[in-house]
């Protein structure tokens, strides 16, 4: 595939950005012949800057729920701008879709609305804190909740201060968390905890009930405030709370990404339990309050009640997830595929240094597939059956390339030094 332009884009991004690019979207831990820079995205399709086209399994890291450029929500959004965007107050939209989310959340009571994921799970910190008047707050290991000093997974440019009292337990283990329980004392303020376990480099891990149930009494027990981090996961495996079919509601939750489907908006819920501590925080933003991200948002949830989207990409991971085992075992390899179908994780049997994993996805880019090594994907409402079986189809033809050249692929060793240092 030409890469003309992308280079070019590339060589002039590293006069006047540091490292030519920073934080999640870098291509720079992906394989070489990943594009950086994209031109504009239709459905379930992506094109980068010469032109090539893909199908496109990140979803711009999870925000494409419905798909790129959906007409109905574009319409929406379109409508309000004609109105207004950022205006010196807000708009009435606001306390409409404070309405919306609280109907639709199970144990929000109110809303407080934002722009990224890391000001939802910051605002969330703050609020426990303010509601509890104690500290200590703890997050699962290798768990990711934004790019804040506290919670950033690259320390550089952070004081030992500004996590001095993060703790952390394993996922999924109730001796650990009652562990660091424990050892907070009478000072812990908050557990956070996400839908299931989606940290990058490793097999993801669905929920025990054991451990949800848990986390919710040791809150009760303790006085300390409940935190699901819905960002990543939210509305992509249910309509409302994730932990709602485990029986278990959080005080609060931080959701992001998809709910405006790519429009720019998060948001913090929470339960009466913090109503007081979220009202005494002082949290703000010039462009948090903008109207249309929320007209985007409005049509957005109403088309998650309305329509079939979550069976829909139910449906077609797990046509993925079957076809994609059949064809690798067709050419002698064994994939890990774990995390909710529609979110899916996909890495291979015996490759701890990623060389397959990344040849695999070189193999899949160059036949018009966007799949990640190492990081969860996600499936959107607008892909179809055809797209699923032209995939595996694809993933045949890169098993059999990959098999040929098996011999000859190499890591890549800042990846392994990265992976080998958050698995730990």
């Amino acid at each position: 595939m030409n890469r003309d332009k992308d280079n070019a884009l590339r060589a002039r991004a590293l006069q006047v950005i540091p490292n030519g690019m920073y934080g999640h979207e870098s291509v720079r831990l992906l394989p070489e012949c990943f594009p950086q820079f994209f031109s504009k995205a239709q459905g379930a399709y992506i094109w980068d800057a010469d032109g090539n086209r893909y199908l496109d399994f990140m979803c711009a890291y999870g925000p494409s729920l419905l798909g790129y450029r959906d007409e109905r929500v574009d319409a929406a959004a379109q409508a309000q701008a004609l109105l207004g965007d950022t205006l010196t107050g807000p708009s009435p939209l606001m306390v409409e879709l404070a309405e919306t989310l609280v109907e639709m959340v199970d144990h929000a009571d109110w809303a407080m609305f934002c722009k990224n994921g890391t000001d939802a799970t910051t605002m969330a910190m703050s609020s426990a804190r303010a509601q509890t008047g104690k500290r200590v707050v703890l997050v699962a290991m290798g768990a990711y909740h934004g790019a804040a000093p506290w919670c950033t997974p690259i320390p550089a440019g952070t004081l030992a201060e500004d996590r001095a009292h993060i703790r952390t337990y394993a996922y999924n283990d109730v001796a650990s968390l009652e562990a660091a329980v424990t050892e907070a004392g009478d000072d812990l303020a908050a557990i956070f905890a996400s839908p299931f376990r989606h940290d990058a480099f490793i097999d993801q891990e669905l929920p025990q009930p054991a451990y949800a149930r848990a986390a919710r009494e040791l809150c009760d027990r303790s006085g300390a405030m409940l935190i699901i981090d819905e960002v990543r996961a939210g509305f992509r495996l249910a309509r409302g709370s994730s932990w709602t079919a485990l029986g278990v509601q959080p005080d609060l939750s931080a959701w992001g990404k998809c709910f405006a489907n790519g429009h720019p908006i998060s948001v913090l819920l929470g339960s009466d339990s913090c109503r007081e501590g979220a009202g005494s925080i002082y949290a703000t933003g010039s462009f948090w309050l903008s109207a249309v991200p929320m007209a985007a948002a409005l049509e957005t949830l109403r088309i998650i009640r309305e329509s079939d989207y979550l069976e829909h990409s139910v449906r077609l991971g797990e046509r993925l997830r079957a076809g994609l085992d059949a064809v690798a075992g067709q050419h002698g390899f064994t994939l890990r595929q774990s995390g909710p179908v529609q979110m899916p994780q996909i890495m291979f049997a015996d490759d701890p240094d990623f060389r397959i994993g990344y040849g695999w996805a070189e193999e899949m880019l160059s036949r018009g597939i966007y799949m990640h090594p190492w990081h969860n994907m996600f499936l959107c409402a607008a892909m179809t059956e055809a797209d699923i079986d032209m995939t595996i189809a694809a993933a045949d033809e890169a098993f059999a390339a990959l098999a040929a050249r098996r011999a000859a692929l190499e890591p890549h060793p800042v990846l392994v030094a990265l992976a080998s240092a958050m698995a730990h």
